[in-house]
């Protein structure tokens, strides 16, 4: 067993080997720019790039055209939500999106309220699940997009899509989902879910660091976006710039891996997480798990330690990599936003750790963090209570 223990997998995963093995020939043989199309370097890059579109499009049930390849999920929320403000104007300026989102949407939607959009943010439930009545209730004859994340970086929870979706198109709305939790560690059919689209980063399914999709969809809706980087027209003109080959075949890879692999490894990685979670719960006092058990990732739990602050738990235990909340934000000491808003009181969101398990965590890392954990928060209670 390598030392640390990784657990901190829905910030980011290792690259894969074999899908490091599919990038590599792009790096130096088959450098080529899948732009130039007069000669057989750029050729081949093309090639490649159009078989990786097909793969990210297989594992959520698009077709290739409906596949904008960008730097990752934050840019695509980005494209998505400012595309869809500054192209449906004329319809109206009312955007719905939920308190516990990531900070690429929020803080999107923050960003064109100064430009005259008019965004209602819902509230959570106090297990991290929206109020479909609530949803209902929000939308209006100006709303054109509801914009909610399929699964919950913090706490794993899982909206329900479908319905969400369902609710917004009675209304003429579009919806949108960032998916960089989802996709790949549960199954996603943008048609079946009624998606109009959706956000995904290649680093959280084991493929390389800065390069993700947006998923737009072309029919019923044809949906319509203004383009947020100007250039050479790339990408259907929705974005432009030379495509990262390289990591776009990695992304390519990751994706048919996962459509391949997410049945066998789900079950695995769940068995796993329950297994953490169960000894935790029973062997250390004043311990519980935030948000829905039931509708969740695979992988993920977050657990508050009543009286151990996760920033002590973590300098207590150096050999377990885990977060005490969103990668974007852990510079912050400010409590999760997520926990708030799902009714933590600052104490309590303070002392939380969330647990990303994935494709490479092994029974024995399991076990061995199961004993630090106890240790440490033994202590840092004795320390507490002395």
């Amino acid at each position: 067993m390598n030392l640390p223990v990784y657990l901190d997998n829905n910030a980011t995963t290792p690259v894969d080997p074999r899908i490091l093995e599919a990038m590599l020939p792009y790096f130096t043989q088959k450098f080529g720019n899948a732009a130039s199309r007069s000669h057989s370097y750029g050729w081949i890059a093309e090639e490649a790039v159009k078989i990786a579109r097909e793969q990210v499009a297989e594992l959520i049930g698009a077709s290739v055209e409906e596949i904008i390849f960008t730097s990752g999920a934050t840019e695509s929320d980005n494209l998505a939500i400012k595309g869809v403000f500054e192209t449906y104007q004329s319809k109206g300026n009312h955007i719905i999106t939920v308190t516990t989102e990531h900070k690429a949407v929020l803080d999107t939607c923050k960003h064109l309220e100064k430009l005259g959009a008019r965004v209602t943010y819902l509230p959570v439930q106090n297990d991290g699940l929206v109020d479909l009545q609530q949803l209902k209730d929000a939308l209006t004859a100006e709303t054109i997009l509801v914009s909610v994340m399929y699964a919950n970086n913090e706490i794993g929870v899982i909206q329900p899509i479908r319905e969400m979706a369902a609710l917004a198109h009675e209304r003429g709305a579009l919806f949108m989902t960032d998916a960089a939790q989802g996709v790949g560690k549960v199954p996603i059919d943008v048609n079946a879910d009624g998606i109009d689209l959706l956000s995904l980063s290649a680093h959280k399914i084991y493929g390389p660091k800065g390069v993700g999709a947006l998923y737009v969809r072309r029919r019923g809706p044809r949906v319509k976006l203004i383009a947020q980087m100007d250039g050479g027209g790339h990408e259907r003109a929705m974005r432009s710039g030379t495509l990262n080959v390289p990591g776009i075949v990695g992304l390519g890879r990751a994706c048919e891996l996962a459509r391949f692999e997410i049945k066998n490894e789900s079950l695995r990685v769940a068995e796993l997480r329950d297994k953490l979670e169960h000894s935790l719960l029973t062997e250390i006092e004043g311990t519980f798990v935030n948000g829905n058990v039931e509708h969740r990732l695979p992988g993920t739990t977050n657990i508050t330690f009543r009286n151990a602050e996760s920033e002590g738990l973590m300098m207590a235990m150096r050999d377990i990599a885990v977060s005490s909340g969103s990668a974007c934000t852990s510079a912050s000491l400010e409590p999760s936003h997520v926990l708030r808003a799902i009714g933590l009181p600052d104490d309590l969101a303070l002392s939380a750790i969330r647990f990303g398990l994935g494709r490479f965590t092994t029974a024995e890392e399991i076990d061995y963090t199961i004993e630090i954990i106890k240790k440490a928060v033994s202590n840092l209670r004795e320390l507490k209570f002395a």
